[in-house]
């Protein structure tokens, strides 16, 4: 996988979600998802298998079932905006799981987003999803505040979307 189609320097820096670079907007938002290894595993199995955001009614092109490095996706907003991302980083742990992609070129926004299902000791189970970005396109530019608006509302979306899916056929998550 070559850095040079993407859009952005730092390809892969989506491990760490507190690191963004001089110039780039940062998204953070973590949703609890339930409890219990039952949760975290259907949490895990609709990320990686792309059903959260297909469940949350974007379109999703990719050129394999399941989420890994190198994986090209185009996800499609309102059946107008296409967005072409490739899979930087996928990882799949005892407690945590998840993966990133990064922008490549057409894409309204330049940088990466990552998706991280995470199980604590007590068996509480999270998805943060964070992010770096700056607007690549003019209408992303000339949205300015209301389109980081918009994508900490995908962000909190996402949350709730994986967490129905997470609890499915779960008493008491």
């Amino acid at each position: 996988m070559s850095s040079a189609d993407f859009t952005y320097d730092h390809v892969g820096a989506s491990r760490d979600p507190e690191f963004c670079p001089p110039g780039f907007h940062h998204l953070r938002e973590r949703t609890r998802l339930g409890e219990g290894e039952k949760v975290f595993h259907q949490a895990v199995d609709a990320l990686f298998g792309f059903e959260m955001h297909r469940e949350m009614g974007v379109g999703i092109d990719a050129s394999a079932d399941r989420a890994a490095s190198g994986v090209d996706v185009t996800v499609t907003l309102a059946g107008l905006v296409k967005a072409p991302c490739r899979v930087v980083w996928a990882a799949e742990e005892y407690r945590e799981a998840g993966w990133a992609y990064g922008t490549l070129a057409g894409h309204p926004e330049s940088g990466e987003e990552a998706f991280v299902v995470h199980r604590t000791g007590d068996g509480t189970v999270w998805l943060t999803v964070s992010a770096f970005s700056r607007p690549a396109r003019w209408y992303a530019r000339a949205g300015g505040a209301a389109t980081r608006s918009l994508q900490h509302a995908y962000a909190r979306r996402a949350g709730k979307t994986l967490r129905r899916l997470a609890t499915r056929g779960v008493e008491d998550a």
